[in-house]
């Protein structure tokens, strides 16, 4: 082929061009990188946020392509560039890289929950996608320029249509490579854990209040003991692997893993690292509904905390508040098993809670105490119990205990208070369950003046997702004044169940995302409204 001659010109103008759009692709693909980090590295969940936002994403990046592709050919009709091997072929193209640029800081700019991460992990993907573009760009280049005279090095402007399916494509490619480096880290997690044999383990799983719960317990059990806490969201294998190589200290002594999973034996493969000699059960819900298919399939995965538990000296404590828990309780026959509840040893009972915080008595072994806490709401005492029975298991006094409790700090983003100037904000942003959700109508019920509800509504819950938001309109209704409904996901349903309780449409309003909707509030928010912000759709599932 006469391009691929080493005297043509066009050959080196081809790599150069191919090297800068592969440069540009990686920058324009952000939003798509972003997604599969969010699905955890899953493909099905990549090709989920596709289905549920109708590819949106993938009509713009057409939009780009179709509208350089235009631009090119009409430059090329005017300067008759494609009889020709002037510089004028390449005009064209000036339009594609300046609508290419105007798409990424576009793109950029956009809000976002979550930003994308350049984990090391991402860091691989954008170079292997940076090279695969740059060869895919060459070989368009040059098929075009031999083929397809029209258009030469206009064809670059195809490269967007193909970039939904490449950034996946490269993921799979790269997912050998991926699983050796993160089998690696579990490795070398391993050996670190074995250099700490004294090292005591705890695994915190459930379909709510797993990070709750953590906080608390690291509170509480700071006050005797050196605690690693596995921090923010890291409840994953590779998360849990970064933890205990980066975080746990070789004199700690005790670690605490929260646990999270989307798929039947995620927590068999996180307890076969961790080997935990206590499982704390903080309860069982719908969520993540989508994922497993089945409420058994939920049940199943927690459990596998509690069979990991050693057979000898193991311990499971259950939340026994949550029907789901009490369910796990009754499964249990293999391991030593503690349950807290109302007629436990260790209970709580007038629970009292308004803008200041909670009081309650709290009974340890016939021991009565008054406590009091920042932590708002009856589930926060539920979860505070949960870890004062674990407290006790491990030595602690009833007076480090209360000392700890009474040291705990808001939650943030798990119905944390916020004082304003006017206003009172509850911030529950990162809940995304039933059961939250009640909780949350509950505290804002107690909360003085208007009562405003902010929220996406309910995610991941398959089948039922529908139902299940229809029910939070019919309980919003009894609580909130005002209501603003952000996104267009679960608006029908959610409005549905509004109406069923008929709740005025005048106090009903509409936002395309969280930031619009703060933007509406001015419209109607008045001194002394308390607002809830109930969920908050994570980027996938927008």
């Amino acid at each position: 082929m006469e391009f691929f001659s080493s005297d043509n010109i066009g050959l080196y103008i081809a790599i150069v061009l191919s090297v800068a759009n592969g440069i540009l692709m990686c920058f324009a693909s952000y939003k798509f990188f972003q997604i599969i980090q969010l699905s955890g590295y899953r493909i099905k969940g990549y090709f989920r946020w596709l289905k549920d936002t109708k590819a949106s994403y993938v009509s713009r990046m057409a939009l780009l392509s179709l509208l350089s592709i235009f631009c090119v050919l009409v430059t090329n009709a005017l300067f008759d560039a494609y009889h020709t091997e002037t510089l004028y072929s390449y005009i064209g193209l000036i339009f594609y890289f300046y609508f290419t640029v105007v798409f990424i800081v576009n793109l950029y700019h956009a809000p976002k929950k979550i930003p994308l991460k350049y984990t090391t992990r991402m860091t691989r993907l954008n170079v292997a996608m940076f090279i695969f573009v740059t060869l895919f760009s060459f070989f368009i280049i040059a098929i075009s320029t031999e083929y397809i005279s029209l258009l030469k090095f206009g064809a670059l402007c195809l490269v967007p249509l193909f970039i939904p399916l490449i950034v996946p494509f490269v993921h799979i490619i790269l997912l050998p490579l991926e699983s050796i480096v993160i089998n690696s880290h579990v490795a070398k997690a391993k050996r670190k854990l074995k250099k700490c044999p004294n090292l005591i383990k705890i695994g915190i799983t459930g379909s709510f209040g797993k990070t709750s719960t953590k906080y608390i317990l690291n509170t509480i059990l700071s006050q005797k003991y050196k605690v690693c806490m596995s921090p923010h969201s890291f409840n994953t294998l590779p998360g849990l692997s970064k933890v205990v190589n980066n975080y746990l200290n070789l004199d700690d002594e005790i670690l605490i893993a929260e646990m999270g999973a989307r798929n039947v034996g995620d927590i068999k493969k996180l307890c076969n690292l961790i080997n935990p000699k206590y499982g704390v059960i903080t309860g069982v819900g719908s969520q993540h509904l989508q994922y497993f298919k089945t409420q058994e399939n939920i049940l199943k995965t927690k459990f596998e905390l509690i069979e990991s538990l050693p057979r000898d000296n193991g311990l499971a404590i259950f939340n026994g508040y949550d029907e789901g828990a009490k369910k796990l309780y009754d499964r249990c026959t293999f391991v030593e098993k503690k349950i807290v509840g109302k007629n436990s040893s260790i209970t709580a009972k007038n629970v009292l809670y308004d803008e200041n915080g909670t009081t309650f008595n709290l009974i340890i072994n016939d021991k009565e105490y008054k406590i009091k806490t920042s932590l708002i709401g009856e589930h926060n005492v539920e979860n505070i119990v949960l870890c004062v029975q674990m407290a006790k298991e491990l030595g602690l006094t009833d007076n480090q205990i209360i000392a700890g409790i009474e040291s705990l700090k808001p939650i943030p983003h798990r119905l944390e208070l916020i004082r304003t100037d006017n206003n009172l904000i509850l911030d529950d942003a990162y809940n995304a369950s039933v059961d939250g959700s009640v909780v949350a109508l509950n505290v804002l019920s107690k909360m003085p003046g208007r009562k405003v509800v902010i929220t996406p509504g309910l995610i991941e819950l398959g089948k039922k997702g529908e139902e299940e938001n229809r029910n939070l309109g019919k309980r919003i209704a009894k609580v909130a004044d005002i209501v603003v409904i952000v996104n267009k996901l679960n608006f029908n349903a959610i409005k549905n169940g509004l109406d069923e309780e008929n709740f005025g449409d005048d106090n009903v309003y509409q936002a395309d995302s969280l930031d619009s909707a703060k933007i509406l509030m001015n419209d109607f928010l008045k001194p002394g409204d308390s607002i809830l912000f109930e969920n908050d759709l994570p980027d996938n599932y927008i």
